[in-house]
């Protein structure tokens, strides 16, 4: 056995116990919140936001003694019995606190000097991702003049350890400026007068960075990898996972489809065993030959009727993929073309980590494959009994979580 071989072999069994260990959580992405505000002029010159937060989580929030606050016990009587009415007058009432909350963690800027905020209207109540959303317009008078507005947003950050990782999402319409930004912790601002590849480059960086924190995703890529035998195998399995949940990913932005994540979740959990059983059944099957190093009978693109039911099956467990990536920034309504092709991007950060993964991956297991089959079919044996029974905790606890 090569140094080579047994450095690859390392660093691959390496890889695979660091995601295992970091892959408990029964929900891999954690509990989080999407913050989203549409900029518009207003009156006068001044800038108009409206600002729509999770209601539930902005009460627990904006109250400033907790369980004793006013406005936590009207806002959570209300939510408990689901009348919107209730709800945006628990909010009117207490709206001292409660507008506070939110231009304490929420500002715009103009020549770096602040602007000041009006609040606009009553409180009114909507509906995002099957939850209640508060609405709140607010208009902000700017001492200094142009367009170079900088928003900024660190509503619901981790330190008040309800949500981890919120998103603020912003479109903009002003003048002759229009676009979106994808603000988080470490990316709180952006200017309205940025350029279009700096638009591009947040969500580009916000699909890649959602890839490597979501370990689910990245376990089921793992799991096509290990079970894919040649390169052929690995590209038309990774192809029709990207063209699948590509294709639910974009009906969920315009609105088409809406599925809650009580369905979706457990559903990524257990295609992730599927996947990974899958060659693991293969191996039982057909034998070792067949299964690890391609031995049995081939049809079109070289792939048996085996490979061809495999393909379909990850076509369908990606169409749910899709819909967990849109699930990621809230995408249940119909927006702006604007905002579409922002998160088009988002799935391009997302398509690069993994071709990223794939690129450094497989390489590995052809080599041990090559150095020594029986060492590669353990090592694809362990990388698929792995990730196929972290799956089936992963299902378990999200079916039992509902």
């Amino acid at each position: 056995m090569s140094r080579l071989f047994r450095r690859a072999l390392l660093a691959l069994a390496a890889a695979v116990i660091t995601l295992l260990c970091v892959g408990g959580p029964a929900a891999a992405h954690g509990f989080s919140s999407t913050v989203y505000v549409h900029v518009t002029e207003g009156d006068g010159g001044r800038l108009r936001t409206a600002v729509d937060v999770e209601y539930d989580l902005f009460v627990v929030s904006a109250a400033d003694s907790g369980h004793d606050d006013p406005l936590f016990r009207s806002g959570t009587a209300a939510f408990d019995a689901g009348d919107s009415a209730r709800q945006a007058e628990a909010l009117d009432a207490h709206a001292g606190s409660a507008v506070k909350y939110v231009t304490d963690r929420f500002s715009v800027t103009s020549g770096g000097t602040a602007c000041r905020a009006t609040r606009t209207g009553d409180f009114t109540i909507g509906r995002r991702e099957d939850v209640p959303y508060a609405g709140l317009v607010l208009d902000w008078s700017c001492p200094a003049e142009g367009d170079d507005h900088v928003v900024r947003s660190a509503l619901f950050p981790d330190g008040e350890h309800y949500v981890r990782d919120a998103k603020t999402i912003v479109t903009y319409e002003v003048g002759d400026r229009s676009g979106s930004a994808a603000l988080d912790g470490e990316h709180p601002s952006f200017s309205i007068s940025q350029s279009w590849y700096e638009r591009f480059w947040e969500f580009f960086r916000l699909g890649a960075e959602h890839l490597l924190t979501g370990i689910d995703h990245i376990l089921f890529l793992l799991a096509l990898i290990a079970g894919s035998r040649r390169p052929r195998e690995v590209v038309l399995a990774a192809t029709s996972f990207t063209l699948a949940h590509s294709v639910t990913f974009l009906l969920a932005a315009l609105g088409v489809v809406d599925v809650p994540p009580a369905v979706v979740e457990p559903v990524i959990a257990l295609s992730i065993a599927v996947v990974a059983g899958w060659y693991l059944w293969r191996v039982w099957r057909r034998g070792v030959e067949a299964a690890d190093l391609g031995t049995a009978g081939e049809g079109h693109f070289g792939l048996d009727r085996a490979g061809w039911t495999r393909l379909g099956v990850v076509f369908c467990f990606g169409l749910v993929h899709g819909l967990g990536f849109a699930g990621a920034l809230g995408i249940h309504d119909a927006w702006s073309w604007t905002l579409l092709w922002s998160l088009l991007v988002f799935n391009v950060g997302i398509e690069a980590v993994q071709l990223a993964i794939i690129g450094l991956a497989f390489p590995v297991l052809v080599l041990i494959r090559r150095q020594a089959p029986w060492a590669g079919l353990w090592t694809t044996g362990t990388i698929s009994a792995g990730v196929a029974a972290m799956g089936l905790v992963w299902f378990v606890q999200r079916v039992s979580a509902v």
